[in-house]
């Protein structure tokens, strides 16, 4: 197993009131939503931030990714948004210091159903991250990262009204920007209807293949939409990187010095500097 990085930089966090909630959100699948909930958790924990990933996505794949056996998913993200048991019994811990996670079950597939009833149903998920939190207390974490399914149903709704800010990653391909285009106009429904203060983070652009010319028109095209919202970091197409979940092991975990994980630790300091920056501000 690789050692993680390690940073004597002042954690970025500390004092804050409350974690500050990320949610990695993009209604295509396949662009890198769990990759990169799993990857930059990691590597912000091992700058020193103390990190829980909710895996909202029924297939599981963020627990799967990070170890988590079924057998282990006794309470689960399900049973905490159907109001069968707190957040706080629903956390397990990962092979990642500083990282916890509350896994998902195919239970959740049928949630949207269950809670559409729900006076608070686009606010399930925003009360119980509060609930770890006790009144006048500290937070027991840093950064919480959503990782949502691939939708723009009920379940990315509660991930988008308890959140900060949206993290979209986004695949180098051809119809990148049109998925995005309806991403954004999601989000803005949310911001004007649920969550005021909901922002866009930023852009993380994936599979980057440098062989292929259209990945590079494709990163030209996203950073002329949205200008300084798509980070610098790029994270390639890498073998490790899709190697790694079968391992049940971050790609920071299965291999350090590969390509995509570097990237991801690169990613991870650039949202520390975007959340210094907003709170300087």
């Amino acid at each position: 197993m690789n050692e993680l990085p390690s940073s004597d930089l002042p954690s970025p966090s500390a004092g804050a009131p409350g974690p500050r909630v990320l949610a990695l959100a993009n209604q295509k699948g396949g662009v890198g939503k769990t990759t990169t909930a799993i990857n930059l958790g990691t590597a912000l924990a091992a700058i020193g931030e103390r990190v829980l990933i909710v895996d909202l996505d029924p297939q599981g794949n963020a627990s799967t990714g990070l170890g988590i056996e079924q057998r282990s998913r006794r309470v689960s993200s399900y049973d905490v948004m159907v109001g069968d048991a707190p957040m706080a019994e629903a956390l397990l811990p990962t092979a990642v210091p500083r990282l916890s996670i509350v896994a998902s079950t195919m239970d959740l597939s049928g949630l949207e159903l269950e809670i559409a009833g729900f006076r608070d149903r686009a606010f399930r998920l925003r009360n119980a991250i509060r609930s770890l939190t006790p009144e006048g207390g500290a937070a027991p974490f840093d950064y919480v990262l959503i990782d949502c399914p691939p939708s723009l149903n009920l379940i990315t709704i509660n991930a988008m009204a308890a959140a900060n800010a949206i993290l979209v990653p986004l695949q180098c391909e051809f119809f990148a920007l049109e998925g995005l285009s309806q991403l954004l106009k999601t989000v803005e429904q949310v911001r004007t209807t649920l969550n005021p203060t909901l922002s866009i983070h930023g852009i993380v652009l994936t599979m980057f293949d440098a062989r292929n010319n259209l990945s590079g028109q494709v990163v030209a095209d996203v950073k002329q939409f949205m200008g300084s919202k798509v980070y610098d970091t790029i994270i390639p197409r890498n073998v490790r990187i899709s190697e790694a979940p079968s391992y049940g092991k971050p790609a920071l975990l299965y291999d350090l010095k590969c390509s995509g994980s570097q990237a991801y630790i690169r990613l991870a300091s650039e949202i520390i500097q975007r959340e210094r920056e907003l709170r300087a501000a």
